[in-house]
């Protein structure tokens, strides 16, 4: 690192370290009411999706209201990474939970599938900027070695999101409209914004260094494009058509492009530096790979559950507590562990391992899965996300040198969710698929028009329908589960593996190193 490099880092991280534990914990505590904000969101729409599309119609588009959402946050989270690291973190913080109070409330007043994916675009550009601003910030004030101490915290508030928020969006779905869960967001906002204004103070800065927009404008064509051909692929338009090779080979030119801009822009919105660092990489790849799991599990675990397993809105969301809590349960232990030993590597091995088990056994659910069941799998599944969860951001943040904090916490947090977007648009595009195929197979004409019309898959008004195209619509959806959860299993393999090759770098503020450990952790990242 340059001398001004370790000017500026110094100052940092002796302020990290040596600030009152107190005073920490009530910024971190208000930082943890905006990530409340984005991860109730998620918990609360998964929950009331069903019901959505039965009112709006247009399930060949469900994943689209995810997919909208993770696409726009994918493109955002870099620039407002990289804002914060240039302007200052508060502001930039600021300003994306308005833009994400706005998209919430356009969301609430959609009066169709159209209107609701562009609102829910304008909410995830708020989005990217709540969870890189939250870990870019934390990543500021608190060193890697002592933020053990406060994923309590956050815990605690993953606990309230992951527990609450399907309790949250069942009762406001059953007994409010499903537009609530969109309103829901704006008094919680609010507190957000007050809290963050009153006890948050971070230095001001101002860089005359130019925004990387050509960067930014080739990273989300990329991004969209591949999006796009995951969604639409096999779908609307056939693997080897046109339109589908034509948007592959675009995604990968204007990624390529990009990388060839990054290597020359001042101040890059990517810097292309943090790649070196081969723990850095590695977290990048488990991140995305967990990221295609997650958002695949809260999007079509609640359909499932409410459409074969007969659950209610609010009993689906109660459903999910298996995952959810065997999530919190394990990220606390893990985070408790990792503080008190420094010791990490063992935990993305297990999570990989455990990811993958607990895809392939929701992938044999069935008509006749009894509720234990698939409480059971869940569990299984939510262990090895807990495991990963907060890991991979600690080590991606324990990378990189202090002054790209943002830019590293903003592109371990896109990868994640690029790999959102990809496993809920490839998902949607499998489960869509199937649930046609068989519905056609099953129940003729009748069938393929119960997929394509989409209006009358309301849980509610599946009691109305013939018992034979009743039938034929559950094992639709059961094997259209089936398809998703056992492609997503397939590729949590390759975290599992990626994890093995993980090197256990000791964590910066683990008090006053030895000689020979600095000169480890600095060979180390010199390797990297």
């Amino acid at each position: 690192m340059s001398e001004s490099g370790l000017k500026q880092a110094e100052p940092d991280e002796a302020g990290a370290a040596g600030a009152a534990p107190k005073n920490v914990r009530v910024v971190v505590l208000a930082l943890m009411v905006a990530m409340l904000l984005a991860m109730l969101d998620n918990m609360i729409v998964g929950t009331a999706m069903p019901t959505i599309v039965g009112e709006l119609g247009g399930l060949n588009h469900l994943s689209w209201v995810v997919t909208a959402y993770t696409l726009a946050t994918a493109a955002s989270t870099p620039l407002w990474g990289k804002f914060g690291d240039m302007y200052g973190r508060k502001g930039i913080f600021l300003s994306s939970i308005v833009v994400f109070l706005i998209g919430s409330a356009l969301s609430g007043m959609a009066q169709d599938m159209g209107q609701l994916i562009a609102f829910r675009g304008v909410q995830g550009l708020g989005a990217g900027g709540l969870m890189v601003g939250v870990m870019a910030i934390i990543g500021d004030l608190v060193p890697p070695r002592e933020r053990g101490k406060y994923q309590g915290m956050m815990a605690a508030v993953m606990a309230i999101a992951m527990i609450g928020g399907p309790l949250v969006g069942g009762t406001i779905t059953d007994h409010l409209g499903w537009r609530w869960a969109f309103y829901i967001n704006l008094p919680l906002g609010a507190v957000a914004l007050f809290a963050v204004s009153a006890v948050l103070h971070l230095p001001k800065k101002r860089t005359r260094a130019r925004v990387d927009y050509p960067g930014a404008v080739l990273l989300t064509a990329g991004i969209t494009a591949l999006v796009l051909v995951t969604s639409w692929g096999g779908t609307e338009y056939d693997w080897a058509s046109v339109q589908i090779i034509g948007l592959s080979v675009g995604g990968v030119l204007a990624l390529m492009l990009f990388v060839l801009v990054e290597t020359k822009a001042a101040e890059p919105i990517i810097p292309l530096r943090i790649f070196r660092n081969g723990n850095f990489s590695l977290m990048a790849v488990i991140g995305f790979l967990a990221g295609f799991s997650m958002f695949g599990a809260v999007t079509f675990l609640p359909l499932y559950q409410q459409s074969v397993q007969g659950a209610s809105a609010t009993n689906s969301g109660l459903l999910l507590l298996p995952m959810l809590l065997s999530m919190m349960v394990v990220s606390l232990i893990a985070g408790r562990y990792t503080s008190q030993t420094g010791k990490y590597k063992v935990f993305p091995i297990v999570g990989g391992g455990l990811m993958a088990v607990g895809l392939y056994l929701l992938s044999t659910m069935g008509v006749g899965t009894s509720r234990l069941e698939s409480g059971v799998y869940m569990a299984v599944l939510g262990a090895g996300m807990g495991f990963l969860m907060q890991i991979t951001m600690l080590v991606a943040q324990n990378s990189v040198e202090l002054r790209d904090m943002g830019a590293g916490s903003s592109t371990a947090t896109l990868t994640r969710t690029i790999g959102g977007s990809f496993g809920v648009s490839l998902m949607g595009s499998l489960f869509s698929h199937q649930v046609s195929e068989t519905l056609t197979a099953r129940a003729g004409e009748a069938g393929g028009r119960l997929a394509s019309g989409g209006a009358q898959l309301d849980p509610a008004s599946l009691s109305e329908l013939a018992a034979p195209l009743r039938d034929a619509y559950l094992r639709a959806v059961s094997d259209g589960t089936h398809q998703v959860f056992l492609w997503a299993a397939v590729l949590a393999v390759p975290a599992f593996v990626a994890a093995w090759f993980v090197r256990e770098v000791p964590l910066r503020g683990a008090g006053k190193p030895s000689a020979s450990s600095a000169a480890d952790v600095s060979l180390a990242r010199a390797e990297g």
